[in-house]
């Protein structure tokens, strides 16, 4: 499934990184051509914070996609 998102600050980006991690199964944030791992907090700060971001996880999880409705831009 993929969801495009926008975290405006640090603390979001630590919020959403502890929701990936939650996962059982692999998360991937990416802007453009970048693609990192979205359990990995240094990676996702070095993704351009001021744009759209588009989340690929490889699986479902209803607990995570509530989650992510938080951060959901058209």
């Amino acid at each position: 499934m993929d969801y495009k998102i926008k975290l405006n600050t640090p603390e979001d980006v630590n919020e959403f990184v502890k929701a990936a991690n939650e996962c059982d199964f692999d998360v991937d944030i990416s802007y453009n051509r970048f693609i990192v791992d979205a359990k990995s907090i240094l990676g996702v700060l070095c993704l351009n914070l001021r744009q759209s971001l588009k989340v690929s996880a490889q699986s479902r999880d209803i607990q995570f996609e509530e989650f992510l409705k938080k951060y959901e831009v058209a």
